[in-house]
């Protein structure tokens, strides 16, 4: 089993809410972090918002 601690990617954690994006696996989500049209989508989410992003291993 994989560590559960969570990968702070950017910024630091304080957050006022939390928004949990569910991804089959971790490299699932790292493939989405990283595809082409990713840096459009999030400079939109980057104009609008000030985030944090988090990856880390869930649990049942």
């Amino acid at each position: 089993m994989q560590d559960r601690i969570p990968t702070v990617l950017q910024s630091e954690l304080n957050p006022d809410r939390l928004v949990v994006i569910e991804s089959p696996s971790r490299d699932n989500a790292q493939a989405f972090l990283t595809d082409s049209e990713a840096p459009a989508l999030f400079a939109i989410v980057y104009q609008t918002i000030t985030s944090i992003l988090l990856l880390f291993d869930g649990g049942e």
